[in-house]
């Protein structure tokens, strides 16, 4: 065996050594805290766990059935897909048009960018009591009834007030406020990598500025943009909780309308019954949902598929 061969494998020990020195607690803390507990809440979902996560009465499917056969779920999955609805192109056209609008700034881009950005830096639950104490509090001097009242309107009870459900208003808004710069960001990168080539050749054949420039060069440009930005949309709205708790609870606790499937299976497992089992089977269920859905989409939209 050669010097080179002997020193060539130290070095490639050394390598390995030096790899798991820097990744190594990082993939020890990812597995203890997160697939072990994972793995554990699938476990639990087969068995009847009140109080204790240590079950030993195995129920087998009963919790799938259980919350399948539940009013409350199913309407929990309801009020997401109404959610979803409301969120997922309102984010998506808001996001888009300030993207654009920044991406055609010539001074103080950089100023733009990060004022439109800064919302997304905010806590969920900062910005929920925000919402909920002076944007849209139901007494007169909330600012939404103050500029109804210049107008000569009612007072409203936006959060309390079902029919017209005007709850919905506050809740897309902040997430809307919250959301919209951090997809500003990725449309705005997605606009800087298109060719400008492209659009001096239509200016050339003559298609005017607008509509149709933005129809048949930039969206098609921004395709890969827009599919990450629906799938990463359609994944947080199934996993809102801190604005629809935050706005929506208060002392006498949750109303029954507008409750998204976390808040319900938050509820299950830590409220009263303290049943582990029935939350973690709505968690798997939630899950496989999201799985379902992304795949989907990833599918419809022919995300990973080779271009031709």
């Amino acid at each position: 065996m050669t010097a080179e061969v002997v020193t060539a494998r130290r070095r490639g020990r050394n390598h390995t050594l030096w790899f798991w020195i820097f990744v190594g607690p990082f993939a020890l803390g990812l597995g203890l805290f997160t697939y072990v507990p994972l793995l554990w809440s699938v476990a639990l979902s087969f068995f009847d766990a009140h109080n204790t996560v240590t079950p030993t009465d195995f129920v087998g499917l009963g919790n799938y059935t259980a919350l399948l056969s539940d009013d409350a779920f199913v309407d929990s999955l309801r009020t997401f897909l109404v959610f979803t609805a409301f969120i997922v192109p309102t984010t998506y056209v808001f996001s888009l048009a300030l993207a654009l609008m920044v991406n055609r700034v010539r001074r103080a881009r950089a100023f733009f960018r990060s004022v439109f950005f800064l919302p997304a830096a905010c806590s969920y639950v900062v910005a929920a009591l925000v919402w909920k104490m002076s944007v849209f509090s139901g007494v007169r001097f909330g600012l939404a009834n103050t500029v109804l009242g210049w107008f000569g309107g009612d007072p409203v009870a936006w959060l309390s007030t079902t029919d017209p459900p005007w709850y919905w208003l506050v809740i897309v808004s902040v997430r809307l406020w919250l959301q919209t710069g951090f997809y500003m960001i990725l449309f705005l990168a997605g606009l800087q990598r298109i060719d400008p080539g492209l659009y001096e050749a239509a200016a050339v054949d003559g298609a005017r500025p607008g509509w149709p420039v933005l129809r048949n060069i930039t969206l098609p440009q921004l395709r890969a943009t827009s599919v990450a930005v629906v799938l990463l949309l359609v994944i947080n709205a199934f996993q809102a909780f801190d604005e629809f708790y935050n706005l929506l609870s208060d002392a006498r606790g949750y109303p029954p309308y507008a409750r998204p499937p976390l808040v319900y299976l938050y509820y299950v497992a830590l409220g009263q019954g303290q049943n582990l089992g029935l939350g973690s089977a709505g968690a798997v269920i939630l899950s496989l949902i999201i799985v379902v859905v992304t795949a989907g989409q990833a599918r419809w939209f022919g995300l990973g598929s080779r271009e031709e």
